[in-house]
C-alpha cells in the first residue's frame, strides 16, 4: 500500500513537471522574482495505490485569483479515482516572502487550465 503521505510528494512532482511544461523551469522563476508556496491542501482518500500501481496525477488549474491559484489533483489507478484534493498556492516575493500578484506569464499559461469543475 502507498502510504498516505506520500500522495502529496507524488502532487509536488507532478506540479514541478506541469509547471515546466506549461510555464518555466522552477529555478528560472525564482530567478524573475517569483515563488510559489502551498497555503492549503485537502486530500480526500478513497482507497490507497497498492504495490506495483501505476498512479496518474491530474492537475487541473481550478482557479486563478488574483495571488493564488487552486488546483484539484485527482489520483488515478487503471481510470479508477483512488484520492482527490485541492490544494491552494499563494505566490511570493522570493526575497520578503510577502504575497504578490500572480506573474502575467504564469496566468496567460495556466488561464486555458482555468476551469470550474
Amino acid at each position: 500500500m502507498l502510504f498516505f503521505g506520500h500522495y502529496m510528494f507524488y502532487y509536488d512532482v507532478a506540479l514541478t513537471e506541469m509547471w515546466r511544461a506549461l510555464v518555466c523551469s522552477y529555478p528560472e522563476m525564482v530567478e524573475k522574482g517569483d515563488d510559489l508556496m502551498v497555503a492549503e491542501a485537502r486530500l480526500r482518500y478513497v482507497r490507497s495505490a497498492q504495490f506495483d500501481d501505476e498512479v496518474d496525477i491530474e492537475m487541473p488549474v481550478h482557479h486563478l485569483g488574483t495571488t493564488s491559484m487552486v488546483i484539484l489533483p485527482r489520483f488515478r489507478v487503471r481510470g479508477e479515482l483512488i484520492t482527490e484534493g485541492e490544494i491552494r498556492h499563494v505566490f511570493i516575493d522570493p526575497a520578503t516572502n510577502q504575497k504578490k500578484p500572480i506573474p502575467g506569464y504564469v496566468r496567460s499559461a495556466l488561464s486555458a487550465l482555468d476551469q470550474p469543475q
